[in-house]
């Protein structure tokens, strides 16, 4: 089964148990003149103000998010829907899992530790050999600087081949000896989690991180995924003002890491309802 059919799945025992928020919004971002910024990312909110983020940069998601209609819609709905579609639904559905997630977090008393670094605890030392699936420019000179050896897996448009101290590759298996792995949550999105986690056998650390790694861990955890660093939203409000406008909504945000043995599972958050 996929990621979005084992959350499915999970929340669908979430749904027996309680009534589970219909769908408010869904937040889109603008096309902007001038220097206005578009964000990447989409955002689905819940009746009572949960919210979850999505990407919406790969196939035709941003250009159909306005395609797809989602108020009032009951969220099972659209988890459901994202299992075999691709694109804006996918976008969408996994927006809703993230927002249904924090929905769940936040009525059990649940909350993940704050992040003490940008690299979700990548151990970032001289010689260690670091992968990254999907290029962190942010990341990039601190990596570099303390002198990791680097290796980015990375779609076109991006060349691959060697460049000022790391190279970047289209091949999953050049990841294979690299103990210390940094890994984009849209592996979510196209369905390249399974393939990209087998691929690195080596991976002693192996952290999926990005604004869209707010799901349930249950499943991620269970395919060899040892951390998430995700984004916390600390203001829905100003964070779906921002997507609007093109603005930056990190401030509005704490990043998060949750381990797998701080995680007490869907089950036992279930049990707390």
């Amino acid at each position: 089964m996929s990621v979005c059919a084992d959350l499915l799945s999970a929340f669908q025992k979430l749904g027996a148990r309680t009534s589970l928020p219909r769908v408010r919004a869904l937040h889109a971002p603008q096309n902007l003149d001038g220097n206005g910024k578009m964000s990447a990312f989409c955002a689905i909110e819940l009746e009572g103000g949960a919210v979850g983020l999505a990407y919406v940069g790969l196939d035709d998601a941003h250009a159909r998010l306005k395609d797809v209609c989602v108020v009032g819609a009951d969220p099972l709905c659209l988890i459901e829907r994202c299992v075999a579609a691709r694109g804006a639904e996918r976008s969408i559905g996994m927006a809703t899992a993230n927002a249904l997630t924090r929905w769940l977090f936040d009525r059990v008393g649940f909350e993940p530790p704050q992040s003490g670094d940008s690299t979700g605890g990548v151990r970032v030392e001289t010689g260690v050999r670091i992968g990254m699936v999907g290029l962190f420019k942010p990341l990039l000179s601190r990596v570099l600087e303390a002198g990791a050896d680097l290796t980015v897996l990375e779609l076109p448009p991006e060349i691959p081949g060697e460049c000022e101290g790391w190279r970047i590759t289209l091949n999953p298996a050049d990841l294979a000896e690299c103990p210390q792995i940094l890994c984009t949550s849209t592996v979510l999105l196209n369905d390249t989690l399974d393939e990209v986690r087998a691929a690195c056998r080596a991976a002693e650390t192996f952290v999926l991180i990005g604004p869209g790694a707010g799901c349930l861990p249950d499943p991620l955890f269970a395919r060899g995924v040892t951390r998430l660093g995700g984004s916390w939203i600390l203001d829905a409000a100003k964070v779906v003002d921002a997507l609007g406008s093109g603005q930056n909504w990190s401030g509005y945000t704490r990043k998060f890491q949750l381990d797998q043995k701080e995680y007490p599972g869907v089950q036992a958050l279930l049990d707390r309802l």
